[in-house]
């Protein structure tokens, strides 16, 4: 069975072709600039051989179009025909209350998604366009959504309720969701398989690290909490985002700078987190040579976020009466080894002792890096998040 998963944002699309029979991936890439002059593709073969090939995109269906035809192409295609595709799965951002798990595109669930817009105005039409440019394209080819927020969608009231007034919630929905949902599903997972233990008796917090960053608290094999909230911008510090702030604070901002809504949500989403506080990069790699080289904000920007990424680990230990395994996964978690021996540093009181030589080696690869005496597991899983949605795309049909 060959399932392609698309991942449609604002000016983006990313795609990966997979024989889930071996559940090998046969071609992937993105294009970029969609909308934009100098829109482009990046592919990546099989052989691990990349090309970018130019082609102005004007919009998501001439996108996925073009992606069609380079999988056909005659030199770097992997497919002789498009028949040969059997499903599409697709990123599907934000679910709402409506989906807490990934189910077949009907044109009822496209209605009820489209009415989550609100919730996402920037990634769910994008979405939406993807899953259209694919009907066009191919009417009877069957599509599936995964959607980002359906992980988290197991989390008690006490929860994801915010103290506000419970008409805004009633009327507007206003409550946490989270995301990175098929990442922390992805690993809460497959780091008992890679273990070898029962999930349902486990307590797992997953750290997602990467240019935006989450973190879940997973009893049981179930999200009870998440830190990202009614958007992404809630939780840990990430790139360019401010993660947690006062709320006064953000009105107090918003007066001084003479600022409207869209003015104080790209300041707190865009110019905020690492890149705010650095003045340098949201790129970490560029932070943690800045750091080592003496620079002072730099050395406050990783001091904050590693800070609080370990106090919301130390919570959701709370939270669940206890803890015995954490992962680190996506970008920086699976590479940046400074800030994960950082991060469990101190955290003896919980049982969690890191091996620093084990740890300083890993980049992108499952291990464990915590000590044989921790009484925490501490392990990095690369997230694949891709596989996850081809999974369910196969598991559904």
């Amino acid at each position: 069975m060959k399932i392609l998963v698309l991942n449609c944002g604002s000016s983006s699309i990313k795609y990966a072709l997979y024989n889930m029979d071996d559940k090998s991936v046969m071609t992937s890439g993105g294009a970029e600039r969609v909308g934009l002059d100098g829109g482009f593709v990046k592919v990546k073969l099989a052989n691990g051989e990349k090309k970018q090939v130019m082609h102005d995109i004007p919009e998501h269906t001439e996108g996925v179009k073009f992606i069609f035809s380079l999988l056909t192409d005659p030199e770097i295609g992997v497919i002789k025909d498009l028949s040969e595709i059997d499903a599409v799965g697709h990123r599907m951002v934000h679910g709402g209350e409506k989906f807490n798990k990934s189910v077949v595109l009907t044109d009822e669930v496209l209605k009820v998604f489209e009415e989550c817009s609100d919730l996402a105005p920037l990634h769910n039409p994008a979405n939406l366009k993807g899953v259209n440019a694919v009907s066009e394209l191919m009417p009877n080819l069957p599509q599936v959504g995964v959607f980002d927020t359906a992980f988290h969608q197991t989390m008690p009231a006490k929860a994801y309720m915010y103290a506000i007034p419970y008409e805004l919630y009633e009327q507007y929905g206003i409550r946490r969701y989270g995301f990175h949902g098929t990442s922390h599903r992805y690993v809460s997972k497959r780091v008992c398989d890679f273990l070898g233990v029962n999930p349902e008796d486990k307590k797992v917090i997953t750290c997602h690290i990467g240019n935006g960053g989450s973190i879940a608290a997973v009893d049981g094999g179930k999200c009870v909490d998440t830190t990202m909230g009614l958007t992404p911008l809630e939780g840990v510090m990430m790139g360019t985002r401010s993660g947690d702030i006062d709320g006064g604070a953000v009105s107090f901002i918003q007066k001084k700078l003479n600022l409207d809504a869209d003015g104080i949500s790209n300041l707190l989403n865009k110019k905020s987190g690492v890149q705010g506080i650095t003045g340098i990069s949201s790129d970490m790699r560029e932070v943690e040579a800045a750091e080592k080289a003496g620079n002072e904000r730099a050395i406050l920007a990783m001091e904050m976020y590693n800070y609080r990424i370990k106090k919301y680990i130390g919570a959701y230990a709370a939270a669940m009466n206890g803890c015995d395994i954490i992962v680190f996964t996506a970008g920086v978690g699976e590479n940046q080894a400074g800030m994960r021996a950082d991060v469990c540093k101190g955290m003896e009181w919980m049982g969690v002792k890191i091996d620093e030589a084990k740890n300083a080696t890993i980049h992108g690869e499952e291990a464990v890096i915590s000590a044989p005496d921790s009484k925490v597991t501490v392990v990095v899983v690369p997230t694949d998040e891709e596989l996850m949605i081809a999974t369910d795309t196969m598991n559904l049909l």
